[in-house]
């Protein structure tokens, strides 16, 4: 049973690989959608991270690369950012932007963060921002975070908070379900709110061997300047979510569409769409 629960895992890992790398381009177009979105989360991770120059960093689940690009200018030209996914195409766009920016203290790697394929200490700090909830086995993955770090070494990772609390992406989810009659996400696959429990997430790190755990609340709201902005972005980059819908026929896409219009109403504003967000950052020693 056990053997067979470890193929199990390494078929959806494969998938989950793949679905990652299927959505690079729609993270290519809104990189700078998705930093601006996270500015805010980005600027209290590096915060809590407490980076200083010539430290040694490591990005798990980078995408664009966004947050590390900004912790590249905490380390300095002495230290190192390494850029790190499980898809090649996202670290083919960070490694794009990076040279872009002109950031040449950074490099990047294919990593998973269930199977980090570096030395044990390596780094001072490790960050994840919206990648750590898709881990198939977060309990192992924690260890491994708490593996490649130095004694002393900081992990900071940012996760999505409840579904209800987070409708920008919740009410898609809710609509799709509707539309089709299966649950979003399917049971046993780990999805944007598989880390929304704070206590769980603190725990789940005390128990890798982490000290000084700490989880807060970070509000994350979505602004559109229309519902179709709202509706390319997000379906753009939700990775699972993209995939669903392009396998649909466009009746379905229509009538998700339709329903979403009339759910999404009550956060019209005279400026676009208000849309409530939460993000919970954990962050530890």
């Amino acid at each position: 049973m056990e053997a067979k629960t470890h193929t199990q895992q390494d078929q959806m890992r494969r998938g989950q690989h793949a679905m990652w790398s299927s959505v690079a381009a729609g993270w290519a177009e809104h990189a700078d959608y998705a930093d601006a979105r996270g500015a805010e989360t980005t600027a209290r991770m590096l915060e809590l991270a407490a980076l200083q120059p010539g430290e040694r960093v490591l990005e798990l689940a980078c995408g664009p690369g966004g947050l590390g690009l900004a912790a590249a200018g905490h380390v300095g030209p002495n230290g190192q950012v390494v850029l790190s996914d499980v898809a090649p195409e996202m670290t083919a766009i960070a490694a794009e932007r990076a040279a872009a920016a002109g950031v040449e203290n950074v490099s990047t790697a294919v990593l998973d963060l269930e199977d980090i394929d570096q030395p044990d200490g390596l780094y001072d700090a490790v960050l994840c921002r919206e990648g750590f909830m898709f881990a198939l086995d977060p309990e192992h993955a924690a260890r491994e975070l708490s593996r490649v770090l130095r004694h002393g070494g900081r992990a900071v990772l940012a996760v999505w908070g409840p579904r209800e609390r987070n409708p920008w992406l919740g009410l898609v989810f809710d609509a799709v379900s509707a539309q089709t009659g299966a649950v979003i996400p399917p049971p046993g696959v780990p999805g944007p709110f598989a880390q929304s429990d704070a206590r769980r997430l603190q725990s789940l790190l005390s128990d890798a061997g982490f000290d000084h755990v700490g989880v807060t609340e970070q509000p994350a709201p979505l602004h559109a300047r229309s519902f179709d902005e709202w509706w390319s972005r997000t379906t753009a980059l939700a990775g699972p979510m993209a995939n669903i819908l392009a396998a649909m026929p466009a009746e379905a896409v229509d009538g998700i569409r339709a329903r979403l219009i009339e759910s999404t109403r009550e956060y019209e504003t005279p400026a676009g769409l208000q849309i409530p967000g939460v993000t919970l950052i954990a962050s530890a020693r």
